[in-house]
């Protein structure tokens, strides 16, 4: 596939981290299943399917955003290798 190493290039940067442009899909993913959970429950609330929709289209911009950088500061926290629990602890 001609698009294959330049798409693991973009989803890829280091071994065990997830690239900025991966992150940024999967916050868009995410908020897609939570702005359609805010709209279900929103209609049950209101029983008023307009209001449900722009309750809806009005938050999924800003939680794309917050989701994006708690992705991002999760991602610089450093990780605890395996082998160095073990020579702390041994």
């Amino acid at each position: 596939m001609i698009l294959d190493q330049p798409l693991k290039k973009l989803f890829a940067s280091k071994p065990g981290k997830d690239s900025n442009a991966k992150s940024m899909l999967k916050s868009i993913s995410w908020r897609i299943v939570g702005t359609l959970d805010t709209i279900i429950i929103s209609y049950f609330v209101t029983d008023q399917i307009v209001m449900a929709l722009s309750i809806g289209s009005v938050e999924v911009f800003s939680k794309i955003i917050l989701y994006y950088f708690h992705e991002r500061a999760w991602e610089s926290v450093s990780k605890v290798e395996s082998n160095d629990t073990k020579k702390e602890y041994a």
